[in-house]
């Protein structure tokens, strides 16, 4: 028993929240139809809080805005990506059933805000908009009136055409209206916020409830929204009435401009391909403009060829405008070839034409294109292969011809030191070059003897009776390069000092650089310096193939003057301007 009470307790609210559950979803489904017996939870009771007047004829803006935020935040705000969801509905009387709105010819929604373009006085009525996900909801009073009952007095136009350039006024229409109450400060909008004195603008100011421009820019055409408070006995009207403005210039006092095409423009064409004949016209501002702008074959058009035609706007300003006129043909057929097409464009001044004519495509002239492109493609290929090949070779020429040698000028004495690991005299009767025979004599009879550089071997060009360490140091310090013979025995054995020494030096001195030479495979030690691996694993190495790279056009001989000073004789070695020209004869044949 217990039970059953409970359950019929239950039922009347259970019931309740179903219908009014069944009724927000109807409320969703029927968007923009009229609907019965509308129940908005959390609506019904709310006294109204705003109160509106419009003049019956005019636009007349309605913002779903509560009493606390800017009144004209939103309105002609264009931008509706983060808008919020409204729902509006009304009434006429408190009796009449809650009706939802739809849109119509005469009444669109733009964000939170319905636009009556224009507004009738059988508008009038309680507006309820309510923002989904949101509880408040909102409640307007709008009364339309005729401009009689409103005692409008010389009522202003809400379309204005303001010259640009010049000093103009907006003045807002609904001041002339309920004359014989005095009205506080107009408070005007645009584009979303409310007008003020800035300093940015000092061109725009307010006066006596009107916006003055002196200039006026085009930037100040748009839709201006302009209210003020009338008061009664009890109720704190808002009077709001709209002006739309447009910015305009002076009317052009001369012919359309054909900016393609000009004159008579020869065209070369393909027999059986389709074709757009393409017509640019500038034309100059008009307030009403009978421009005009068609193509024609051979001035006279026949009516049963008519061309296919379509005009677009390609660039538009207060200076004027520039139309796209374009004639589709589906394909270029003899007749084409034998006729004149003329684009012929006019507005009120007067009038222009220019002629197109078609010319076939000569196949002959592709084709020599078309092996001038291959041919040129294939020499820079070649030329590129060459250069690739000859690297070494083209900048030593360079540097030999064309580039001045200051390395004299450094103070320096020597070209080059020379560092290398001393062998002991088991080593030394090896059938391979030894580094210390190599060091001697190879490489300063190919450096010195062949090529002109000045080396400084340590045992042969500095005086003992020095310290070892200070005598290295001073030797690099004198040396433009410091070349590197490695060896196994090179960098297990105490010439890695020497090694460490110059890389501490080119540190210091930007004009000393480092050659490595690899001449035998070797392992680096752990015990070596971090800035001695540091050195080994991003300076140039040159490698030495035993007796191969001994002759004198070997390319490690090359590769060796590549990384060593400049020289400034007229011919170095092979290098000659006369070996490159038979080295590429060569190449090429």
């Amino acid at each position: 028993m217990i039970l059953k009470e409970n359950v019929s307790e239950y039922q009347p609210k259970l019931i309740k929240k179903i219908t009014l559950t069944l009724c927000w979803i109807l409320t969703f489904f029927v968007s923009g139809v009229e609907v019965r017996e509308i129940n908005l939870p959390g609506c019904s009771h709310v006294e109204p809080q705003i109160w509106y007047r419009a003049i019956n004829g005019e636009e007349f803006v309605l913002q779903c805005a509560l009493p606390d935020r800017d009144a004209g935040s939103n309105i002609n705000n264009n931008s509706l990506l983060n808008q919020p969801k409204v729902k509006w509905f009304w009434h006429q009387k408190d009796k009449e059933t809650l009706k939802a709105i739809k849109e119509s010819s005469n009444l669109a929604f733009q964000g939170d805000a319905l636009w009556f373009k224009p507004i009738r006085d059988n508008a009038s009525g309680v507006y309820i908009c309510k923002i989904w996900r949101n509880v408040p909801c909102l409640k307007i009073v709008l009364d339309v009136q005729t401009k009689k009952a409103a005692k409008c007095s010389g009522y202003d136009t809400n379309i204005l055409y303001l010259l640009a350039g010049r000093g103009n006024s907006i003045t807002c229409p609904g001041t002339k209206c309920y004359s014989h109450i005095k009205k506080p400060d107009v408070k005007w909008y645009k584009d979303g916020h409310q007008i003020k004195y800035r300093k940015t603008r000092p061109s725009l100011k307010l006066k006596q409830n009107e916006i003055y421009l002196n200039p006026t820019y085009d930037k100040d055409a748009g839709i201006y929204v302009c209210d003020y408070t009338l008061s009664d006995n009890i109720t704190k009207w808002t009077v709001r009435t709209t002006v739309a403005v447009e910015v305009t210039a002076k009317t052009t006092i001369h012919p359309p401009n054909l900016l393609y095409p000009n004159g008579v423009v020869i065209l070369e064409v393909e027999v059986g391909k389709p074709l757009e004949l393409e017509c640019r016209v500038q034309f100059g501002f008009e307030t009403v403009s009978p421009m005009r702008v068609t193509w024609k074959r051979n001035i006279k058009e026949n009516v049963n060829e008519r061309l296919s035609q379509k005009t677009s706007v390609y660039t538009r300003g207060l200076k004027g405008h520039t139309l796209l006129h374009v004639a589709t043909l589906k394909e270029v057929t003899e007749k084409d070839l034998r006729s004149n097409f003329t684009c012929f464009a006019e507005n009120s001044v007067g009038n222009a034409s220019a002629v197109i004519q078609l010319k076939q495509k000569q196949r002959v002239l592709l084709l020599y294109v078309l092996c001038s492109a291959i041919s040129t493609l294939f020499a820079f290929v070649l030329c590129t292969a060459f250069i690739y090949q000859h690297w070494i070779e083209v900048v030593l020429m360079y540097r030999s011809y064309l580039v001045h040698n200051k390395s004299t000028e450094d103070g320096k004495e020597f070209d080059a030191f020379v560092s290398y690991a001393k062998l002991n005299s088991s080593e030394s009767d090896s059938a391979l070059i030894s580094e210390e025979k190599f060091a001697l004599e190879l490489l300063p009879d190919m450096l010195e003897n062949k090529y002109g550089y000045k080396l400084c071997i340590l045992e042969r060009d500095i005086l003992p009776g020095g310290a070892y360490t200070d005598e290295v140091v001073t030797a690099i310090k004198q040396s433009r390069r410091v070349i590197i013979i490695l060896s196994p025995a090179y960098v297990s054995g105490p010439s890695i000092f020497e090694l460490q020494a110059a890389v501490n030096c080119a540190l210091e001195d930007k004009r000393i650089k480092l050659v490595l030479i690899k001449f035998k495979d070797f392992q680096e030690p752990e015990t070596l310096p971090p800035v001695v691996k540091k050195a080994l694993r991003i300076l140039p190495i040159v490698t030495w193939k035993s007796s191969i790279s001994a002759a004198a056009h070997r390319k490690f001989w090359k590769y060796m003057c590549y990384h060593m000073p400049m020289k400034t004789t007229k011919r170095l070695g092979n290098y000659s301007l006369k070996g490159l020209s038979q080295r590429l004869f060569r190449l090429v044949y």
